[in-house]
């Protein structure tokens, strides 16, 4: 069989597809909370009450999408969780009220858990660690990617035929996405159009601990590693969350801007937050070759660049124009995806591949419990307190990760626990 140069970004091309398909499904929510507050009628509380179904879901589900996905492999696992998320989206359509709304975020949480675990064991998988934060860079655009797309796709199905249409279609689309995936996904060892050259070149590139039996989980969860992963990750959710569910909201409620102008900008800091992610997986190799900076260090430093550029979507409050406010947003989400995408891949270098889901997943789910807690402060303080105290916390926080990033990650090279064992 003739085999494709270049193939495992052919692969990040496919997984930052798949994302897309998540986050369009997952944003359709935020992008239509305007119209489904008065179709639906329930409060901006109730409202957090849907947000937390998905979010509640989303983090009991991320340890053990992962834990499942490194049991039955990624080829089947990931297939398997993208075609339950698409049906639970479709059934968004058929609501009736706020608590079916919720029960079905609730179930689109326990499903969409997959993606990141998902897509960081085919990172671990596919490439050298010299090219993994590039690959996360890539392959997290799609979170943002599908958040950008969200708003002119579910404002024009929205408003040409009913807020019901924009979550069947939404959801429709990852069956596609499942199928395509199924298909084509084989790993490394196993694909028949991965060449020799590249085979040898992914295989090369990476560092392994000797070999061993598998950590057991409680292993993973007592490392200093993971908790140096896990701690930045639960105290920059809350940004991503708030820009995810929140900014049209907030756009309504405190810009005074329509559904129309939504889709006019509210996807401007998802395009800003596509190029954090994308630039921030050029910035390690960049520290490395230039500034001679150590793998692990090359990814903290883009962390705690990101940190202080959260400053700026903190002072959100404090600026007149919602244009100006809109500018902030999209500081914030060119930060937060560069914090994020190497974040997630310091998962891959201090983890080995059959680890790395189970370890993401249970980082994830520290994330989740952060972003949780902070919409459901949002909700119960932002028609009282306003929205801009709320945003200014968001900069602490990441301030917060990075600090106790630097502190908990000194020292957790594979290369040195390799000795060290």
């Amino acid at each position: 069989m003739k085999t494709v140069r270049g193939l495992r970004w052919w692969i990040i091309v496919l997984i930052c597809i798949g994302t897309i398909m998540n986050y369009l499904a997952r944003n359709s929510l935020g992008v239509l909370a305007p119209e489904l507050k008065h179709a639906l009628n329930f409060s901006t509380q109730q409202y957090s009450y849907i947000v937390g179904a998905f979010q509640v879901g989303y983090t009991i589900m991320q340890p053990v999408c992962g834990i499942v996905v490194d049991l039955i492999g990624l080829r089947l696992g990931f297939a398997l969780f993208a075609a339950l998320w698409s049906a639970t989206g479709v059934l968004h359509g058929f609501a009736t009220g706020w608590m079916s709304l919720g029960a079905m975020r609730g179930m689109l949480g326990l499903f969409e858990a997959a993606a990141i675990p998902s897509g960081m064991k085919a990172v671990a998988e596919w490439f050298p660690d010299r090219e993994k934060s590039v690959a996360v860079g890539y392959f997290n655009a799609g979170t943002s990617l599908g958040a950008l797309l969200a708003p002119p796709l579910v404002v024009f199905l929205s408003l040409r035929y009913g807020w019901q249409s924009a979550f069947i279609v939404t959801g429709a689309l990852g069956f596609v996405w499942a199928a395509l995936w199924y298909a084509v996904y084989r790993s490394p060892a196993d694909h028949p159009r991965l060449s020799t050259g590249e085979r040898t070149l992914i295989q090369q590139g990476q560092t392994h601990s000797p070999p061993a039996s598998k950590r057991p989980v409680r292993d993973i969860l007592r490392s200093r590693r993971f908790w140096a992963i896990a701690l930045p990750r639960f105290f920059a959710e809350p940004a991503w969350q708030t820009f995810s569910f929140w900014i049209p909201l907030y756009l309504v409620t405190e810009r005074h801007m329509d559904l129309k102008q939504i889709a006019l900008f509210a996807w401007l800091p998802f395009l800003a937050a596509d190029l954090g992610g994308i630039l921030g997986g050029y910035l390690s190799p960049f520290l490395m070759r230039y500034c001679r900076i150590p793998l692990i260090w090359s990814r903290v430093a883009g962390v705690i660049l990101g940190a202080f550029m959260m400053i700026g979507p903190a002072c959100i409050g404090l600026v007149a124009s919602p244009y100006a406010a809109i500018a902030l947003f999209c500081v914030g989400g060119f930060a937060h995806q560069m914090i994020s995408a190497l974040v997630n891949t310091l998962s891959a270098d201090v983890f080995d591949p059959d680890e790395v889901a189970t370890a993401s997943g249970f980082a994830g789910m520290a994330a989740w419990i952060g972003g949780l807690g902070f919409s459901l402060v949002v909700g119960a303080l932002a028609d009282t307190v306003g929205y801009g105290p709320l945003f200014a916390c968001l900069g602490a926080f990441d301030l917060i990760g990075a600090t106790l990033l630097v502190l908990l990650i000194r020292g957790q090279t594979k290369q040195e626990r390799a000795h060290a064992a």
